[in-house]
């Protein structure tokens, strides 16, 4: 099976309905061998076009992380990372927001953290919290200190939803590149994993009753993460929708995703001058002698 990222690209404007896309696919290797020596492959690939992000230093690289709990967005960032430069990338991991944070709007918190020029932002959940949880549970408004007027459910979330465009619509203006990835984990993949996690001491610490407590609310989750993906994937900041319940093909479609965003940034080694290349030349006899 050929691995093409955009058969898991949410378009702009399209309705999505998870139901109709899939949690798993036929595996992209036939074996773990292969498997490894791709994923090898693309980490290496990723590693060399992040030392060229970097010396181009034109525009900076987001890459957003949303699922539900247990669906690899943990382990998609190390598997896929693991051969990058940790100067030239940094990863955020976004939980509860603190009192200072609650004192500001909500996009504040993650807008204090946007990768610079050169560099690759990572951000384990983000902004979009605020539009899911917050949505899930909208009691949560009225801890966030917003006025009256505009706590009311039936507009709060298309307003989110347009403050989320138009700022991610500013940052592709002025050069960072978003990708959004939402990994699509099933209900009873879910279940296995939080059993793992429960039944292997070394996967303990991972668990949490508060994640049986949100599996509640599965299909209040799924309804919300319908309409934001429907109302915020555009074509300078997409969501890619990745099948979960298959790790080893989550994290290679995760690494084409990312390999694809940063070879369209069409980037070039800088270019030495005529006053540098004398400059160094000079040097280099020096040295030489």
């Amino acid at each position: 099976m050929k691995l093409n990222a955009n058969d898991f690209r949410v378009h702009s404007g399209k309705k999505v309905k998870l139901s109709k896309w899939p949690t798993r696919v036929e595996p992209f290797c036939p074996s773990e061998v292969e498997y490894d020596d791709l994923l090898t492959k693309y980490v290496a690939k990723l590693s060399s076009l992040q030392q060229l992000h970097c010396a181009s230093h034109r525009y900076a690289l987001l890459l957003i992380f949303q699922g539900m709990d247990g669906a690899g967005k943990d382990g998609a960032i190390r598997h896929v990372m693991s051969g990058v430069n940790p100067e030239g990338c940094e990863v955020f991991s976004f939980k509860q927001p603190s009192a200072e944070e609650l004192d500001h709007d909500f996009l504040w918190r993650a807008t204090c953290r946007l990768p610079e020029r050169g560099r690759i932002g990572i951000f384990n959940r983000s902004y979009y919290e605020d539009v899911l949880v917050v949505r899930v549970h909208p009691a949560l408004l009225r801890t966030q200190g917003l006025p009256k007027e505009f706590c009311d459910e039936k507009t709060v979330w298309e307003g989110r939803y347009r403050s989320i465009a138009d700022l991610e619509g500013h940052l592709h203006r002025n050069g960072t590149r978003i990708v959004k990835i939402f990994l699509h984990l099933s209900q009873e993949e879910q279940r296995k994993r939080f059993l793992a996690r429960i039944d292997e001491p070394d996967k303990n610490w991972k668990f949490s009753l508060a994640d049986i407590h949100e599996r509640k609310y599965w299909k209040d989750y799924v309804k919300a993460y319908e309409a934001c993906l429907h109302a915020t994937s555009t074509h300078h900041a997409p969501w890619y929708i990745v099948p979960a319940d298959d790790k080893e093909n989550a994290r290679l479609i995760v690494s084409r995703i990312l390999l694809d965003a940063l070879e369209d940034l069409k980037m070039a080694w800088p270019k030495t001058t005529p006053k540098r290349r004398a400059e160094l030349q000079s040097i280099r006899k020096h040295l030489a002698a």
